[in-house]
């Protein structure tokens, strides 16, 4: 990132200030030259400006969190069954690297076409690098006083646990360092070592975040967004937690088929444990719990007023769900407490569900315009698939299929009325598959006649986007050979603000955040972690004690409170009553409120169904058709990018690169490369 966690204002001033080295002699795990970007190595330390400057320095090097999907980082919505571009061929030709990682194209040798690009290992270990020199030089600057010097340690192990953080979660085991810094200039069989095992650099990881939370502030204040606080370690303990539980990396059947023969070469120890342990459940409910418990995060809300939707009739599977909330659904109105925290309507940095985020360009000039109508200036091509529109609930908490049997649903007819909910104008004419859906589906998703509001301009406001071949927006609407036209009929909409405009009189676009992690997450995590538990356990973290067991009523309360929010009825008792159920539920509701957040790639693969979802065929509506009963019939779009799909049990990590191995060779791939 270019960073959350680097958010100082003198930072760029100090830099300037600093004489920077040249080079020095040796890489290690191929980061090239270790003080290219850093400080004399006298002056960093010298005085407490320095070293601070320093430190934020190497948090600069993290990429952009918000960058997912073109010259990214993480494989991100491409790489997944939520997310595709309409850019048909690979190589040069593709800017967007996880359509590169969904094909099968990514390997030890090939990570994308340019720089920056999917491979980040070396990256990181250069951020460690700079990191365990903070640690080892803490009593070198003159006028250190003790309050700065533990803030800087603080901040400097987090930022170390953050690089070890994306190892684990993008390539697994990672070669865990400690305090080492690295010499230079020594001979090659130096730098030469072993991976841990997946739990060692779990474990290692999670330690190193505990101890910067001890150091780390609870809050920042609003001019320090983006810094790392006390809660942030223990959220992204918590996801690590959860992860760790997960059936990949927690014994039985999944981890077996996985990882059943993958040993380190030099002991013959099995890199990802085989062996259950349910306690690793209650770990993981735990350092949710913990964070929940800080009393300082909860749930975006806006209060409805005279424009909100009223909450649907009928509902009987859930008592509460027409109280108000936090106890039911009713007093708020669910589309903006939703949309407003993506959208740039929610002022990021005291919005009290962002965990952690960053204000980013991405999502406003990448992300945004990648998603409107190319008659607004836009590309039309940032597609979600008919998976995703298929996840959403009806209004009234039904699925499509159970809301077939009475009409609620259907894939028949149009809209005779148009509607204006929330401030969402909805034409009349559209499609029924559309109609009384939950609000994040109109919050998340732009559709064949839905409605680009684009109110910053005073020429192009209020655009109905059509997709029909060659219709303005759609297939050779543009020209006949471009990609800016939805290929499954879908986009994403969920980072666009109502005045989002790029063209037009008066077109402006509006600041937005990225959320790191928020606290809709550690709900959903915590109800996943005790509905996976059969006992009870007694989980010690810092001086804390939790106890945890599959308690009914704190599942249906953590996961309630994001169906809520959302507008729809929570668990019911039925649900509540079959642990199977439950963690079907919770996978919906991962899918659906954590659309195109980096989620669902780890989530997929985790979980073990990571084959079976890849496995289903990509679909959508039809861009070849011309009128309305052509062009609405599901259809599996036929592009290259389609077609060459790759499943395989190695994707569930990235490569390390071969030029690594060859300077490391007691250093194992990845299975499967």
């Amino acid at each position: 990132m270019k960073t959350s966690i680097k958010r100082i204002a003198s930072v760029a001033v100090i830099i300037q200030m600093i004489v920077m080295v040249s080079s020095c002699k040796k890489d290690y795990l191929n980061i090239g030259d270790y003080f290219d970007d850093e400080f004399n190595i006298d002056s960093a330390f010298s005085n407490p400006q320095n070293i601070e400057a320093y430190m934020w320095g190497a948090a600069a090097m993290f990429p952009d969190e918000s960058n997912t999907i073109r010259a990214g980082y993480t494989p991100g919505p491409m790489a997944t069954d939520e997310g595709l571009n309409g850019l048909t061929g690979g190589g040069a030709s593709n800017i967007y690297y996880g359509m590169d990682f969904a094909t099968g194209r990514i390997s030890p040798d090939f990570f994308g076409d340019s720089n920056p690009n999917l491979n980040q290992w070396g990256n990181y270990y250069k951020i460690i690098r700079k990191c365990n020199s903070i640690l080892q030089n803490l009593d070198r600057p003159r006028g250190f006083t003790n309050a700065d010097r533990l803030r800087i340690e603080g901040y400097t192990r987090f930022i170390r646990a953050y690089a070890y953080y994306n190892i684990l979660v993008d390539y697994g085991p990672a070669i865990l360092l400690g305090d080492e810094v690295v010499n230079t200039n020594e001979p090659i069989e130096y730098y030469d070592r072993t991976r841990g095992t997946y739990d060692e650099t779990m474990e290692y990881t999670c330690g190193e975040f505990e101890k910067a939370a001890t150091l780390l502030p609870k809050e920042s204040s609003l001019l320090d967004f983006g810094r790392p606080t006390k809660g942030a370690a223990f959220a992204l303990i918590a996801r690590l937690r959860l992860i760790h539980a997960s059936p990949l990396f927690n014994g039985g059947p999944v981890a077996s088929a996985y990882f059943g023969n993958w040993k380190r070469k030099t002991d013959n120890v099995n890199y990802v444990s085989q062996q259950y342990d349910e306690s690793r459940w209650a770990v993981a409910a735990a350092a949710a719990k913990r964070v929940m418990d800080m009393g300082q995060y909860r749930l975006y809300t806006v209060v409805s007023d005279d424009k909100t939707p009223s909450l649907p009739q009928g509902v009987t599977s859930d008592p509460s769900f027409y109280s108000n909330y936090p106890n039911g659904a009713a007093g708020i109105d669910p589309l903006r407490s939703y949309s407003d925290i993506f959208t740039g309507e929610a002022v990021a940095a005291i919005n009290k569900e962002l965990i952690w985020g960053r204000n980013t360009d991405y999502l406003e000039k990448t992300i945004s315009q990648g998603s409107m109508p190319p008659s607004l200036g836009g590309w039309g091509r940032f597609c979600v698939t008919q998976k995703v529109v298929d996840a959403y609930l009806m209004d009234d908490g039904r699925t499509r299929e159970e809301a077939s049997a009475d009409g609620y649903y259907s894939e028949t007819g149009f809209t005779e009325k148009p509607r204006n909910f929330s401030g969402y104008p909805l034409n009349s004419g559209v499609y029924k598959m559309y109609a009384n859906r939950e609000m994040r589906f109109y919050a998340s998703i732009g559709f064949n006649e839905a409605i680009w509001q684009a109110q910053s301009s005073t020429s192009l406001n209020n655009h109905t986007a059509k997709y029909y071949y060659q219709d303005a927006d759609g297939r050779g609407g543009v020209t006949a050979t471009s990609p800016n036209y939805p290929i499954t009929g879908y986009v994403i909409k969920k980072y666009n603000h109502p005045m989002d405009a790029f063209q037009g009189t008066g077109a402006r676009h509006i600041k937005k955040a990225y959320s790191i992690i928020r606290y809709a997450e550690i709900l959903l995590s915590y109800a996943e972690a005790l509905n996976n538990l059969t006992g009870s356990h007694t989980v010690t973290l810092g001086d804390r004690e939790y106890t945890v067991s599959r308690d009914v009523e704190q599942v249906k309360a953590a996961f309630n409170l994001v169906r809520y929010r959302a507008g729809l009825p929570g668990l019911s008792s039925a649900q509540l009553s079959s642990a199977p159920e439950v963690q079907k539920q919770i996978v919906r509701e991962r899918m659906v409120e954590f659309l195109w957040e980096n989620r669902r790639f780890y989530d997929v693969r985790r979980w073990g169904i990571y084959e079976e979802t890849e496995r289903e065929p990509i679909r959508g509506m039809n861009p070849d058709g011309s009128t309305k009963e052509t062009y609405y019939q599901r259809v599996i779009p036929g592009t290259s990018s389609f077609m060459t799909r790759i499943v395989n049990k190695k994707l569930v990590f990235m490569p390390i690169p071969r030029a690594e191995l060859r300077r490391l060779p007691s250093v194992d791939q990845n299975p499967g490369y």
